[in-house]
């Protein structure tokens, strides 16, 4: 398989590449040369801006696209339309953020934003991809993203956390759900997967006392008997923490009630597997603590008594 990535040197399109070698695939990068340049010196890049000019693709053949990075409808189009006659299959990375209604489980088939939000304008940027490709198209929804090589801080927080002394605050309830998709799944997916059309890519719910457990177990901290203390939805709102930044991996909206129970069965029945919510801890927290920069997530009101 040649694999043609739109950037392919940063989380997402970094494990794409990575999971396109470990199985054999010839891989072509292609993106303005700015983020990790050196990170894959064997691979053949071809510089370019994509917002602009994909010219330098002109006549080369490929059996897939994958688009990590999509968020503009009139940037992905030109994509589309530069790579219509000569790519196979053009898969694109949009988000479950598309759904209109987050206080029901997302599932395929529900109605999408229109909007001019973030997930409004990945909502047109899919359908421009499905217009265009039809049955040669794979659209791929992740929920939170997490894994090694993530600089949103929100998943490492919580191990980082766990290694520093002192109570832990914890968001909500034991019982909370808790969803994500570590990003080498989502990678394995993408390339993998032989199926059309759109599928919510996450794994499945979890509670945050299983995912607080994962911490302790990959940390050491369980053993020496660290303190968690968990503080309800409702407080934390009542003391002005942000719904969404306020505390990683923690929403308050009530608004996005379901946002953690996304139904992605038709995914795994396609061939989605996840792995166990230990590994990706124990694995982020290994990354993590060889990091030299670090940035706190967290900055505002009350939240700053999480950390």
């Amino acid at each position: 398989m040649h694999l043609l990535v739109l950037g392919g040197t940063r989380f997402v399109g970094r494990a794409v590449v990575d999971q396109a070698l470990a199985i054999g695939a010839e891989v072509t990068l292609f993106n303005r040369g700015q983020t990790a340049p050196g990170l894959y010196p064997q691979l053949e890049t071809v510089h370019g801006d994509r917002t602009a000019d994909l010219s330098a693709l002109a006549g080369r053949h490929f059996d897939m696209v994958v688009d990590c990075a999509g968020y503009d409808p009139a940037v992905v189009g030109l994509s589309a339309d530069a790579l219509r006659d000569t790519v196979d299959r053009y898969v694109f990375v949009s988000s479950v953020s598309v759904y209109a209604d987050q206080t029901v489980a997302p599932v395929e088939g529900a109605a999408v934003l229109d909007d001019n939000s973030y997930g409004g304008r990945k909502a047109v940027c899919e359908q421009v991809v499905l217009d265009r490709y039809g049955d040669r198209a794979l659209v791929g929804r992740p929920g939170l993203i997490v894994g090694p090589h993530d600089q949103t801080e929100r998943f490492s927080y919580w191990p980082r956390r766990f290694r520093r002394a002192g109570p832990i605050l914890v968001p909500g309830d034991p019982g909370d759900p808790v969803q994500f998709i570590d990003v080498r799944d989502l990678a394995g997916f993408l390339v993998g997967a032989t199926a059309s059309g759109v599928f919510n890519v996450v794994c499945p719910p979890l509670t945050m006392a299983a995912f607080v457990s994962a911490c302790q177990a990959a940390t050491g901290s369980g053993a020496s008997g660290q303190e968690t203390v968990w503080v309800s939805t409702a407080e934390l709102l009542a003391a002005g923490v942000d719904p969404w930044m306020g505390v990683p991996m923690w929403i308050g909206d009530p608004e996005w009630t379901a946002a953690n129970l996304v139904d992605s069965r038709r995914a795994h029945a396609a061939g989605l597997t996840t792995r166990p919510v230990a590994d990706t801890v124990a694995d982020v927290a290994e990354w993590d603590a060889g990091r030299s920069e670090v940035c706190e997530p967290l900055a505002r009101g009350g939240a700053a008594t999480a950390r």
